[in-house]
């Protein structure tokens, strides 16, 4: 029998990952463009944290191969969301940022998807919505811990 600790992570995550879903979704549906790729996303989000980042250092904090992360650049470049330039210290590697564009459209983003839950929220009575901003600190530290471990 699973222990109730385990038993909590695995509903965390189930509903995290269902709310991520629906949020994608209805978030493309309400600017009415087709969702990029997860990991194409995440390596946006990952330039815009870090703009001139290079190829490998993505890849490193993504977590994913090299090759697979130069597929994406290749990608994201071919639509004119990611500008990839010469490092001036080694002409062989490449720095990374954002075109107008992606800053334009993850703006975009973060806007109707702010809007599609916000609007949820309000629709729900106000002790969940209490519970859920009471969560919310115990769920950053919780990301946070998640986040070390990858160090470790």
């Amino acid at each position: 029998m699973p222990e109730p600790v385990t038993e909590t992570a695995g509903e965390l995550m189930r509903v995290i990952a269902g709310l991520r879903r629906v949020a994608r979704r209805r978030t493309a549906v309400r600017l009415g463009t087709p969702p990029l790729p997860e990991a194409q996303r995440e390596l946006l989000f990952v330039v815009e944290r870090q703009p001139g980042i290079g190829v490998a250092a993505a890849a490193s904090e993504l977590g994913l191969a090299g090759n697979s992360v130069s597929t994406l650049v290749n990608a994201l470049v071919g639509a004119g969301l990611l500008h990839r330039g010469v490092d001036p210290d080694d002409r062989r590697a490449a720095r990374l940022t954002l075109a107008s564009v992606a800053h334009q459209r993850l703006e975009a983003w973060r806007s109707a998807r702010s809007a599609l839950v916000g609007e949820a929220l309000e629709r729900v009575a106000e002790p969940t919505r209490g519970a859920i901003t009471t969560a919310l600190p115990a769920l950053r530290l919780l990301l946070a811990e998640l986040r070390e471990g990858e160090n470790r």
